[in-house]
């Protein structure tokens, strides 16, 4: 007998149908509600409205939702899914997983696939351990609040840096430089294209007083960027630490910390009571920044494989 849901799963490759896209978006938010966590990353959203000849494969039936995003370079391929939350212990998402493995493209399954867990859910580890899979990769949240008690450290800008915040598309080439150089390692964040930067930059949430930018004042005509720290604002209470990037050559100076705190003290005059941000679960050196910065555990998302 077939796992339940496997009848009506459907693959399918590159632009969603319309209906199809409001269901998985759907999906995400009924389970966002229902568990406190999004199920699915920031650019798995924005793979359910990929274009024609995207890359990317849809797996999906009336009760769950899975895209693989290809991986970069030698990278593996990446699952991340929903589950409609009033269809859950019912076998769906043991099926939805099944078929998404099996659908990941040839050229994508030799690298070893994973699956992303957001919040690593009770049903999700159960889940992983029925299916063999285990623990390759995590990404931690940590949190800090701001505002009345909970004082930020004073903003010292050392003499030699010149930090100053977005000028416009003009920037857009070093800020591309940097980022590419600082996480040539990241399967996500690394090898950007222009087209990210504006992707970002034309995004609602974008505030260009909240991209700050340091400077070497001792380089001739203070061109060249060290280092910049992106900052968002989800809504009027969480802001986010959302990139951080530093140039290699440039390591050793304190940039990470005096971009950190820039954009913290930029949010908290924002009014937000809490941010948060995203780092490896192996990056000692960034997690011992953020957490002389006030920054603790919040939740953790995992990849198995």
């Amino acid at each position: 007998m077939p796992a339940p849901g496997t009848d009506d799963l459907q693959v399918q490759r590159g632009a969603l149908p319309d209906d199809v896209a409001d269901l998985a978006h759907r999906l995400v938010r009924d389970a966002t509600a229902s568990d406190g966590v999004a199920p699915l990353s920031e650019g798995a959203v924005s793979a359910i409205d990929a274009p024609e000849g995207s890359p990317v494969v849809h797996v999906w039936s009336p009760a769950g939702y899975a895209v693989i995003v290809p991986g970069r370079d030698d990278e593996p391929a990446m699952i991340e899914a929903v589950i409609d939350p009033a269809r859950r212990r019912e076998g769906h998402g043991r099926a939805l997983l099944d078929a998404a493995f099996n659908a990941v493209p040839a050229a994508e399954s030799g690298s070893g696939v994973r699956v992303w867990a957001h919040g690593d859910l009770p049903g999700a580890v159960a889940l992983a351990a029925s299916m063999g899979l285990t623990k390759r990769r995590e990404l931690l949240q940590l949190r800090r609040p701001v505002g009345a008690g909970h004082d930020l450290p004073e903003l010292v800008v050392d003499p030699t840096v010149e930090l100053r915040t977005y000028a416009g598309p003009s920037d857009d080439a070093e800020i591309l430089r940097v980022n590419n150089a600082a996480f040539d390692w990241h399967p996500e964040q690394g090898g950007w294209s222009p087209d990210q930067i504006r992707e970002r930059v034309d995004a609602d949430w974008f505030d260009p007083e909240g991209l700050f930018l340091a400077f070497d004042r001792a380089d001739d005509g203070a061109d060249k960027l060290l280092g910049f720290h992106w900052t968002k604002r989800h809504d009027a209470d969480l802001g986010e630490v959302y990139i951080v990037g530093v140039d290699p050559a440039a390591q050793g100076r304190g940039l990470g910390r005096l971009l950190t705190l820039a954009g913290l003290h930029h949010l908290a005059r924002r009014g937000v009571s809490e941010i948060n941000l995203y780092v490896e679960g192996d990056n000692v050196a960034a997690l011992h920044t953020y957490e002389r910065l006030g920054f603790t555990r919040y939740a953790v998302d995992v990849a198995y494989g």
